[in-house]
């Protein structure tokens, strides 16, 4: 079963459940379609699970830094009048958590990190890697997985 994408305001996101906001933050490589598992199985589990899609590509390029898509999570999570959030993020999405948290301490309940960028730059920095030509996503997505045949074409076209 899918989710319906929903769009409001400035935002594109999928929201499912109700109870303990868990927002959803995705990666470079990744998007709203990554979570299935996720949207399917917390709110049973009493969470209200959003994932906003990160507007990695809407915005211009000199605002496109970690700072900025921090700043845009908590406009989101003002727009949505959410508190005590707990942030999950993978990779860009976790950097973007991690920024976040220490931004806006006082929104933050938990954070949960995967393979996030940001843990290794000195200060927690404000870049992340850019997308380059085919065979830079193609390796990115093979490194991705512990099994890079996983990162078949389908999925490298479609980063």
């Amino acid at each position: 079963m899918g989710n319906r994408i929903i769009t409001e305001g400035n935002y594109r996101y999928i929201e499912t459940g109700e109870g303990t906001p868990l927002i959803i933050l995705h990666g470079l490589m990744g998007g709203l379609s990554n979570f299935q598992g996720v949207t399917s199985f917390f709110p049973e589990k009493g969470y209200k699970v959003l994932v906003p899609e990160l507007p990695i590509y809407g915005m211009p390029l000199l605002k496109t830094n970690v700072k900025s898509f921090a700043k845009y999570l908590e406009r989101f999570i003002e727009f949505k009048k959410l508190n005590n959030v707990i942030l999950l993020g993978n990779s860009l999405g976790g950097h973007i958590g991690l920024l976040h948290t220490k931004l806006y301490p006082d929104m933050v309940k938990a954070l949960v990190i995967t393979g996030s960028s940001g843990l290794y730059e000195s200060a927690m920095g404000d870049g992340y890697p850019k997308r380059g030509d085919y065979e830079f996503i193609k390796k990115k997505a093979e490194d991705v997985f512990y099994n890079p045949k996983v990162a078949t074409k389908e999925i490298v076209d479609e980063v």
